[in-house]
């Protein structure tokens, strides 16, 4: 009767815990040492800011603050249990918000065990820090559990870590905490194909750092065969803006190994310290989504819908909420004769403009311009806002149309096809939906997308009111010119592609579980004309050209 009861109530309190399917960033714990899990959470970015299903809380019974081995197992019978009901309730047998989501890799065939690996097989490299990208570390996870795969995809959108064993550059670290995280690079992968992963160093002990760092975020490169989209992006934005550092890491999950993942720091306190020189300030994620309408327009003053639209993750209270809106207020609502002079002191506009500038030079297809999302908001000590790249794994784009079906690997293309098409910015169909969102359409993005995209698109103002002024959008132009000039210059970045490839070629040759095939791997990052053609998806030199090409011609042909 006692044990019946006790499922009773720890049903109840799950049924009416919020929670989200929504995707986005990788908080662990946050430097408040307090679990800030939003949308932007191990999974990556997402819809609207909903918290995860909270389940530590009810399941932890001796109150350490994560759950053990047995702790689990009586979670997960309790969400069987609840997916369950919710499955009944449902008569068109319908997902339900707190369900496991269901992979759709289309008729994929089983992905093929990796390589078994022990840590006196790899190289180590304990001088180096951790984002080096000269160097290919190897992270191992232990699991205690042979289904760990299974437990990991159960507790998918969920506040539950799994416990697990790290080893480093041949050092232990016991008692980190790993999820699985993203939504379309999870939700688009069958179980057995690389999943993104998120790993809590601090889990268990609040004290243990990798290498002076609290949190791994290892990304599965989805949406690019080249696999190098967000390590390409940081090291040519790091000079104009802060972004977050990133490099190449292989991964051998209980003992078999994973593939290569690209590695990106964490937006925490750490970040804020080293790219702003203090920790003190306010850091909002914006979860990306093609209904995310999180591009800074005004709401008005009350803070439900900022709330719905922006994932605060520091507990800095009402006043910094107010604010965001204020920001929004000035941004939307001041005359353009002093737009720039009431921004000023609140916005750093020209580090904005470059941040515009990459996200269309490049062509983020997940970007500012596209989904009003899917970045970074930080507000420093001194009330100045910053605006912050994320989730670069879909930029440098050539075209963006679909490709065939086929398993990833040798035998077929791959699960996730590139942008294809030009898009201009009066042109191309909208797909805000009901929440707003950006510009994004079929045919969005390529290697000639407008970089005047979005003029006229009020949900992304810091677009059509910031370049709207003739000087800043003579300056963006600017920002614009000078990435195609020198970030794209062939010469230049040619010699950067052929370290990175060699860097991980054989690691990626060897990788059984990747997403896309390794021929397609050759052919996006090649800087031989015969070896690349052929390609169904472009490469990073095609790109390169053809980018370069039209931005630089851009000017000429249109000079306003």
């Amino acid at each position: 009767m006692a044990r019946l009861t006790y499922t009773f109530i720890v049903l109840v309190l799950i049924a009416l815990t919020t929670h989200a399917v929504a995707q986005a960033g990788d908080e662990g714990r946050d430097g408040d040492s307090r679990r800030t899990r939003g949308p932007d959470g191990p999974r990556g970015f997402g819809g609207p800011t909903q918290e995860d299903l909270k389940l530590v809380e009810a399941h932890d019974l001796n109150g350490d603050g994560w759950l053990n081995q047995t702790e689990r197992a009586e979670a997960r019978k309790a969400l069987t249990e609840l997916r369950e009901t919710e499955r009944r309730r449902d008569p068109r047998g319908r997902p339900r918000p707190s369900g496991r989501p269901r992979a759709r890799g289309r008729n994929r065939e089983p992905a093929v065990p990796g390589p078994r690996i022990s840590p006196n097989d790899v190289e180590n490299f304990p001088d180096a820090p951790l984002y080096e990208v000269n160097v290919l570390r190897t992270i191992f996870l232990n699991f205690e559990n042979d289904d760990w795969e299974a437990e990991l995809q159960d507790f998918y959108n969920t506040d539950v870590e799994v416990p697990a064993t790290m080893v480093v550059d041949g050092k232990l670290y016991p008692g980190v905490g790993v999820r699985f995280r993203g939504k379309s690079s999870y939700m688009m992968v069958p179980a057995g194909y690389k999943r993104s992963f998120n790993v809590s160093i601090d889990l268990i002990d609040q004290d243990q750092r990798l290498y002076g760092y609290k949190t791994l975020n290892l990304l599965n490169c989805a949406g690019g065969s080249s696999m190098m989209s967000t390590v390409l992006y940081t090291q040519m934005a790091d000079e104009h803006l802060a972004v977050p550092k990133a490099n190449f890491v292989k991964v051998v999950v209980n003992g078999e190994y994973w593939g290569v993942y690209t590695n990106v720091q964490q937006f925490d306190k750490i970040f804020t310290k080293e790219n702003f020189g203090s920790s003190k300030g306010t850091r909002w994620k914006v979860p990306g989504s093609p209904r995310g309408d999180g591009g800074l327009t005004y709401n008005g003053n009350d803070l439900k819908p900022y709330k719905v639209r922006y994932d605060m993750k520091s507990n800095d209270g009402t006043k910094a909420w107010y604010a965001l809106v204020e920001l929004c207020r000035v941004l939307n609502e001041t005359p353009m004769d002093r737009l720039v002079e009431e921004l000023s002191p609140i916005l750093d506009i020209d580090e904005t403009l470059w941040f515009l500038a990459f996200d269309v030079a490049l062509v983020n297809s997940d970007g500012y311009w596209t989904r009003a999302s899917d970045y970074c908001l930080f507000r420093d000590k001194n009330g100045l806002f910053h605006l912050i790249p994320y989730d670069l794994n879909e930029a440098f784009s050539v075209s963006r149309g679909r490709r065939p079906d086929g398993p990833p690997g040798p035998s077929g293309p791959g699960m996730f096809g590139p942008p294809s098409g030009d898009r201009r910015r009066d042109g191309g169909r909208d797909m805000r939906g009901p929440a707003g969102g950006g510009v994004f359409g079929p045919d969005s993005g390529g290697v000639k997308l407008d970089p005047l995209v979005g003029l006229d698109n009020e949900r992304i103002p810091l677009r059509s009111r910031l370049l709207a002024v003739p000087a800043l959008r003579e300056r963006y132009m600017e920002c614009v010119h000078e990435i195609a000039e020198y970030a794209l210059n062939w010469e230049r970045l040619s010699p950067q592609i052929a370290q990175y490839r060699a860097l991980i070629n054989n690691a990626v040759q060897q990788d059984t579980r990747k997403l896309e095939s390794y021929e397609s791997f050759l052919q996006a990052t090649s800087t031989d004309l015969q070896e690349r053609e052929g390609g169904s998806n472009g490469s990073l030199q095609s790109f390169a050209h053809g980018r370069r090409s039209f931005l630089l011609n851009y000017q000429i042909e249109n000079p306003d």
